[in-house]
This record gives structure tokens, C-alpha cells and sequence, in this order.
């Protein structure tokens, strides 16, 4: 299999009030997938379901990622995610909640073989 990187998609998503780390991860990578439709798949003779997707995720807790839920954000391909420690949180004024930020990447591979 000859892997080749087709697009690196990146993305931000929060939780304003919670911290959840799951409701951010896929908050980052709808951010990160929405703006684009890639039609690389097709030009090259194969269907976007042959994509092979690596997701990167950066969050504060990167135990507290729900992968399966990240997961099912992405519309078609096979993918696989890397959650690591990353992306931001931030108390309010009071210390009594924080808002969570998460980063994506995504990045999009066909086999050109």
C-alpha cells in the first residue's frame, strides 16, 4: 500500500460550560471537515469511502475522549485517532466552571497503488 497525503485539515472546538473533552474533540473536527468537500477521491478513480483518515486530537485530558463518538463525526473513509495531551482550558472568574478548547487535524490519505 502506497499511502499518499491528499489534505491536512485542522480545526478549533469548545465546550463553553462543562469541560467536556468529547463535545470539544468533535466540535474541532466538524470544524475541521465542514468548510471542505474533497472531491480528490473521485478525480483519481477511487470513491471517498477508500479515504483513509488520521484524526489528531489535542485536548487537556486526553483519557476523558470518547474515540468512538470523535469518530462518528466523520461522514465516510477509514479512520483512525490519536487523542494527546493539548488544546486549552480556562477557569471563569469565579473558579467555579472552565471552558474547554480542543484542537484537530485530520489528515486524509489515498492509496495510490
Amino acid at each position: 500500500m502506497a499511502l499518499k497525503r491528499m489534505a491536512l485539515e485542522i480545526g478549533m472546538g469548545t465546550d463553553i460550560r462543562g469541560a467536556d473533552s468529547t463535545k470539544a474533540a468533535q466540535r474541532a473536527l466538524r470544524d475541521a471537515l465542514w468548510r471542505n468537500t474533497l472531491s480528490i477521491a473521485r478525480i483519481l478513480g477511487q470513491e471517498p469511502e477508500d479515504m483513509k483518515i488520521e484524526v489528531h486530537i489535542g485536548v487537556p485530558r486526553p483519557e476523558t475522549v470518547n474515540h468512538d463518538a470523535v469518530l462518528s463525526i466523520l461522514p465516510y473513509g477509514t479512520a483512525t485517532l490519536n487523542v494527546r495531551e493539548g488544546g486549552l482550558e480556562m477557569a471563569n472568574d469565579e473558579g467555579t466552571d472552565t471552558t474547554l478548547i480542543a484542537h484537530a487535524a485530520a489528515v486524509v490519505s489515498l492509496d495510490l497503488d
